[in-house]
């Protein structure tokens, strides 16, 4: 990576994004999520499947308890516990890996990291929750922090990608000033979120220009509408235009993909690697 902080601890694992690209495997335990809603909400399921991305080579799961595909209706902050903080206990006593709670809730971000979640993957970069950032600095755990905007139509892009910077430049601050270390911060461009279809494509076309910032940067684009409406495929049908996504991300120094598919990202992360990076 060209940005310096090239290593972060995440629970009790060691992560180097000196040419390495990691894989997060996403646990969505909803019934509602927009490719994978009601497979995995029950706990003999969900436990299943964090196995299968386990062996196949999934290296931190995450955890969702509320979809955040267009047009999902929201969960209490209870019941979002109550879906995802019993999987996180399970996760953590049976399998030695790195769990990421996908939360924007202060109350659901405390009980997940105590019932053993290592991250929180923010999908509105602190400036959802106000309380967010502290509970995140106090428990000293890693975040994610994605990049999105409430009002796009009202305060449309100027210039898209400096804007995008300009966002997280704004996120960023508000995890430093809330004592979050800066070796526990790793930035999401939100692809898919209050972006148009340009926009999408702009972001990880220009995925390189993040790295200003200083951050390792994590990609989430598995599955999602950027990729239907370019190949004209449903939901289900999109591991191709994921998988091109993902060797994007390794060729721009990407610290993380996001993804449902874990076999077969991993596998396009290891060849790429290894045509970008083996002589070195």
């Amino acid at each position: 990576m060209t940005n310096g902080r090239n290593r972060m601890k995440i629970g009790q694992r060691e992560f180097d994004f000196n040419h390495k690209t990691y894989v997060m495997g996403i646990l969505n335990v909803t019934p509602d999520s927009f490719s994978d809603g009601g497979r995995y909400n029950r706990m003999e399921s969900a436990l299943q499947h964090a196995e299968q991305m386990i062996l196949e080579g999934a290296d931190v799961i995450d955890v969702g308890g509320e979809s955040t595909r267009p047009g999902f209706v929201p969960v209490s902050d209870q019941e979002e516990i109550e879906r995802t903080v019993p999987v996180i206990e399970k996760i953590r006593r049976n399998f030695d890996i790195p769990i990421s709670i996908d939360t924007c809730k202060s109350t659901v971000a405390k009980e997940a990291i105590a019932a053993g979640a290592d991250l929180v993957n923010d999908i509105w970069g602190l400036k959802s929750d106000a309380d967010l950032a502290g509970i995140i600095a106090h428990a000293g755990v890693c975040c994610c922090l994605m990049h999105n905007r409430s009002q796009v139509q009202e305060h449309p892009y100027g210039d898209f990608m400096k804007d995008l910077i300009s966002d997280l430049q704004e996120t960023v601050c508000i995890a430093e000033r809330a004592g979050i270390g800066q070796d526990r911060i790793l930035l999401d461009p939100g692809i898919g979120f209050a972006k148009t279809y340009e926009n999408n494509l702009e972001a990880i076309r220009c995925l390189e220009q993040l790295h200003v910032l200083g951050y390792p940067v994590l990609l989430g684009t598995s599955r999602k509408s950027v990729i239907g409406l370019t190949l004209d495929l449903p939901a289900d049908s999109r591991l191709e235009g994921t998988l091109v996504t993902t060797v994007l991300a390794v060729e721009k120094q990407c610290a993380f993909v996001r993804v449902h598919d874990v076999k077969e990202n991993v596998r396009a992360v290891r060849m790429a690697e290894a045509i970008l990076y083996r002589a070195e």
